[in-house]
């Protein structure tokens, strides 16, 4: 069990569970305690244990009123929590965390504190109530101190946050041939060496580890000796470790589309391949329905054909919406992006045709999501997104073993083989300061899933449950959405989460929920 124990001097407790003190007649024990009692008759000292982090377990915290509109309107209070920027010198540097409280207003059966991650990784997290304020009830919410807070290397809790890149994000395909590889593989190793340029002791202490540190820190400084959490996405494995690190200090615990922890990151990015790709199998059938709105095929596989016919042809010439151009890089994005949910098969269908108007030419009509994934490709950047992932886990620096996956995987992912297996900045990244983390551990959690979710498949969700024994997998069935803790998608979920979180009612088993209202 990973519990910090270099942080600590063991304890008798613990020494007996790891079968240090034998002691069938007690023996051993009633020598130890009169060793004791002897040195404490002649007044000599005996050792306590010491805590190298109790400056900052200690701290006071001082709150002020939060600046972010949002947060005013919830009457939240703001403060900066300090912890050591490198956990193995506590002594060295300290960077300070964001963190925001909205009080819990039914002091007398208060619960404690409710940490939440909203994913990314990279995502600002300071306004908690915006993640879970709509699907929590008024009287779970009231039980608990609501805490927010930006990870570190996030926002506010942040510095050397963006590395002047030349694109938005290195989510991209690797195109359609080996020459276009060969250039992406150029760009990937751009984008990590424009990083790498600035402070690469402070980018590598940015990992999903020193962050479960970090909340646990702040667990203590607000004088608690548990905390709750609900992550989403990435906050899963966020959770996860947190779990493994920290096992005695976990309470109510809910992991909503989940990632196998022992398949972050590459392994999650390859896993996306054959999901995308069923996804979008799906997606065809749904516009060839409909062919008399969008033109776009009568049946799911002219559809693809479709498709794989205007990858192909951007890879010749960019097709340019709006002033922007979509390569083979770039265009497969624009499915992956929206296939995560089904109710965004509208806005896919009116992108798609929107690009295949303007590859032939014709003025195109560009709904608002396209035009958004335009304004996000032209203006930002989530190399904060990669500073993290890289210090978290190592990737192969050879290139041929990418292209050589992707070759492997085009047969049956001809769409997203390039975009699920492609080389990543971290490719070109200093090694992590400490190993993944492998969990295993029998800490109570809800694990919430949708069997259709794409971004972080099912099967990662089977993964973590064993991989924590004493979870509960609660699945959405016969849905097509990331993120299932959602207003009016399903009571069965909505009812299992409040009710776990207010009146720590466990299932006694797993449990299958079904869609309330069906996404089309």
């Amino acid at each position: 069990m990973d519990s910090e124990d270099r942080f600590s001097i063991a304890s008798p407790e613990r020494c007996r569970s790891r079968g240090v003190l034998r002691d069938a007649g007690g023996v051993v024990t009633a020598v130890i305690a009169a060793v004791l009692v002897a040195a404490m008759a002649a007044g000599v000292a005996v050792a306590q244990p010491v805590d190298p982090l109790a400056r900052f377990h200690r701290q006071r915290v001082d709150w002020h009123p939060c600046e972010d509109p949002a947060l005013v309107a919830e009457h939240a209070d703001c403060a900066g929590i300090a912890v050591p920027l490198d956990y193995s010198r506590p002594d060295g540097p300290d960077i300070t965390i964001a963190i925001s409280r909205i009080r819990a207003r039914d002091t007398a059966h208060r619960r404690g504190v409710l940490l939440t991650n909203s994913g990314g990784p990279g995502t600002p997290g300071l306004d908690a109530f915006d993640l879970v304020g709509d699907v929590l009830r008024p009287d779970v919410l009231s039980r608990y101190d609501l805490i927010g807070f930006d990870p570190r290397g996030v926002a506010r809790s942040g510095r050397h946050q963006r590395c002047g890149w030349p694109v938005a994000t290195p989510i991209r395909s690797a195109g359609v041939g080996l020459p276009a590889f060969v250039t992406e593989t150029a760009l990937q190793g751009q984008l990590a060496a424009q990083c790498l340029v600035g402070d690469r002791d402070w980018m590598r202490q940015l990992s999903t580890r020193n962050t479960a540190r970090d909340m646990d820190v702040i667990r203590a400084a607000l004088h608690e000796d548990r905390l709750s959490y609900y992550g989403l996405s990435y906050g899963t494995y966020l959770g996860a470790v947190y779990a493994q690190m920290f096992p005695g200090r976990s309470d109510r615990m809910v992991l909503d589309s989940a990632i196998d922890p022992r398949r972050y990151w590459l392994g999650l990015q390859q896993d996306w391949g054959p999901a995308v790709e069923t996804a979008f199998d799906d997606w065809a059938g749904w516009v060839a329905a409909r062919d008399g709105q969008y033109h776009l095929g009568a049946s799911a596989g002219e559809v693809r054909r479709g498709v794989e016919a205007l990858i192909d042809r951007a890879a010749l010439s960019p097709i340019v919406v709006e002033g922007f151009g979509f390569d083979d890089h770039l265009l497969p994005t624009v499915p992956w992006t929206m296939l995560r949910d089904a109710r965004l098969n509208a806005a896919l269908a009116a992108s798609m045709r929107a690009l295949a108007d303007a590859a032939a030419g014709r003025a195109p009509q560009v709904p608002p999501e396209l035009h958004k994934l335009i304004e996000d490709d032209e203006h930002d950047e989530n190399s904060v997104m990669v500073q993290i992932w890289c210090a978290d886990a190592p990737m192969p620096a050879d290139p041929a073993w990418y292209w050589n996956a992707i070759q492997a995987a085009r047969p049956t992912q001809p769409i997203f083989a390039a975009l699920a297996n492609n080389i990543q900045p971290c490719a070109f990244w200093p090694p992590p300061a400490e190993p993944p983390t492998v969990v295993d551990n029998a800490v109570p959690a809800l694990i919430l899933q949708a069997t259709g979710d794409n971004r972080t498949p099912y099967p990662g969700a089977v993964a973590l449950h064993h991989q924590m024994s004493g979870s509960r997998l609660i699945t959405l069935t016969d849905t097509r959405i990331h993120m299932v803790l959602r207003p009016g998608l399903s009571t069965c979920i909505l009812d299992t989460t409040n009710r776990y979180f207010r009146d720590g009612a466990f299932p006694t088993g797993d449990r299958t929920c079904r869609p309330t209202t069906l996404l089309e």
